[in-house]
């Protein structure tokens, strides 16, 4: 079988979706099918010499090519066809323009390419050109749904008309899709409503063979850390907010950022309130790295704002702190809360500086303990390892397949 992925972005960029895509486009190579990726060039400041060996992309091969844009082929047998596209201060690809850069192309780029199946990440736009092609082509598609745009833009005060055209266009886009994956039971009753039927949850997973509690830790005191994106929904400034109340009581604490984000300004900002080096930045840094700053974390900090239309969304850099044996500090409500709270992962506040302040405190004063750090990583392992979501959605999108040739 034939399988394209449609997506604006794929590792080496460090984001969920792109370890999600990998881990699927890798199952699905394991199980013998050809896979090929249709995604966007990789800025230079995010195509670092220990990105590419983390995901097994081979740096000879991705040279541009004029015309037909960058190509690769990764050590696990996965095709990467890579286009030019806008990208917004942060090197992001988000804004309507940015999503036309990379959606008008990848309409005549599916046209060239052969499948039997494609699978496509939001955005929504993304999606309208995938069904319009794979209508034409008389091909199945899958929608990966990692949440509800629509839903969103009206949480963060987008123009009712914009909302309604999204709204439209996204479940226009759902319904057509031959199966859609969700990434939690909140997303699959959100997709239901607007209309998706044959919806499977895959929860994302996250690559144990890198993150994992055996291994050196960043030997530079205590800390606690938040590694990754941190945007306005996620809130992560509330931990720099957290921070006055937290040294009053652990005078030598440290909270470290490593990362990027349109938050990131305002971080930095607060973090110049505070005595030198109470609040650092850093840059994202590769896969192995960022793994050794989560083993030497006495905790990670990780949050979503309650009502911004992503409560049922579940952080990858909870799963990354968790399999290094890392407790998590998580402040939100949802599918994240559950099971920081059931399975004693760690700490779950309201979204609130005190009761944040609070728990970063008692992390901070907490005991080592080697048996937490094994349970943590056992429970990701068990639950939430990358291969095993990956294979899990693989065999949805082979089940879509299926189903049109049954």
């Amino acid at each position: 079988m034939r399988v394209v992925l449609a997506t604006r972005i794929f590792t080496p960029e460090p984001a969920a979706a792109s370890f999600r895509l990998q881990a699927l486009a890798e199952a699905l190579a394991r199980a013998g099918h050809h896979v090929r990726v249709l995604t966007t060039r990789v800025p230079r400041n995010r195509a670092s010499t220990g990105d590419r060996a983390s995901t097994g992309e081979n740096r000879a091969s991705t040279g541009d090519r004029a015309g037909t844009g960058a190509r690769s082929r990764t050590a696990r047998g996965v095709a990467v066809s890579r286009w030019p596209v806008l990208r917004d201060r942060q090197g992001y690809v988000r804004g309507y323009l940015q999503y036309l850069s990379f959606d008008g192309p990848l309409a005549v780029r599916l046209a060239v390419t052969r499948a039997d199946v494609v699978v496509v990440e939001p955005p929504p736009t993304t999606g309208a050109v995938v069904r319009v092609m794979c209508t034409l082509r008389r091909r199945p598609y899958v929608y990966y749904a990692a949440d509800v745009w629509s839903d969103a833009a009206a949480q963060t005060g987008a123009p009712k008309i914009v909302v309604a055209l999204l709204r439209r266009l996204e479940a226009w886009v759902l319904r057509g899709a031959a199966r859609v994956i969700a990434v939690s039971d909140g997303v699959a009753d959100r997709v239901r409503q607007l209309g998706a039927t044959h919806v499977e949850v895959v929860p994302n997973g996250i690559d144990t063979t890198i993150f994992r509690p055996d291994g050196d830790g960043e030997a530079s005191g205590r800390y606690l850390i938040y590694a990754g994106t941190a945007s306005e929904w996620q809130g992560a400034d509330i931990f720099a907010r957290a921070m006055p109340k937290v040294l009053a009581r652990v005078p030598d604490a440290r909270l470290v950022y490593i990362g990027q984000g349109s938050a990131w300004g305002h971080i930095a900002a607060l973090a110049g309130q505070l005595p030198p080096g109470a609040v650092e930045l850093r840059d994202a840094v590769p896969p192995g790295e960022a793994a050794r700053w989560q083993r030497g974390a006495v905790a990670a900090v990780v949050s979503i704002v309650p009502g911004q239309g992503y409560d049922f969304a579940y952080p990858t850099k909870i799963l990354a702190a968790l399999a290094s044996g890392t407790p998590v500090i998580y402040a939100g409500v949802g599918p994240a809360a559950a099971d920081v709270r059931d399975h004693r992962l760690g700490w779950v506040t309201d979204y609130d500086v005190d009761a944040v302040a609070e728990a970063m405190t008692e992390a901070l004063e907490r005991a080592d303990d080697g048996a937490t750090s094994a349970r943590l990583a056992a429970w990701v392992e068990q639950y939430r390892s990358q291969r095993s979501s990956g294979e899990r959605a693989a065999a949805v999108v082979a089940a879509a397949r299926s189903r049109t040739t049954t």
